[in-house]
């Protein structure tokens, strides 16, 4: 029985899309990873696509040359950024454009103001106050 493909990731600038088989997918420079990518400037575990609820996301796993999305800002370690359809991810120096049929719509997300609430209580550890 063939796996399901919930999309590709399409080089930018030419070259064999790499198919998106299953829901956590690990990429960078070993072996071990789902998505193998053998150049210097990937870390050996550089990134991770996720696919929940329709949408694929990824993750930049404290790499050292990071991971974009359409060429804005390196995203925060471990914070997962949704991607749309056509979004381009840059991992390290390469490019690859996503593709896949998104289910559902897409939310922004919500930038938190950092001060607004104690380490404590974002831990769970002590409740807000006036709670």
């Amino acid at each position: 029985m063939a796996q399901q493909k919930l999309g590709e990731l399409v080089p930018v600038g030419g070259g064999d899309a790499i198919p998106l088989l299953q829901e956590v997918l690990t990429v960078g420079r070993r072996e071990s990873c789902d998505i193998c990518l053998a150049f210097q400037n990937v870390s050996s575990k550089h990134c991770e696509f996720v696919y929940a609820n329709g949408q694929w996301a990824v993750k930049d796993l404290k790499s050292s040359n990071g991971v974009k999305v359409n060429g804005g800002e390196r995203l925060v370690p471990h914070m997962a950024r949704v991607l749309k359809p056509g979004d381009e991810v840059s991992i390290g120096h390469h490019k690859f454009t996503i593709h896949y049929e998104a289910v559902g719509a897409f939310e922004e997300p919500v930038e938190e103001d950092l001060f607004s609430r104690s380490l404590l209580e974002k831990a769970g550890i002590v409740k807000p106050k006036g709670n």
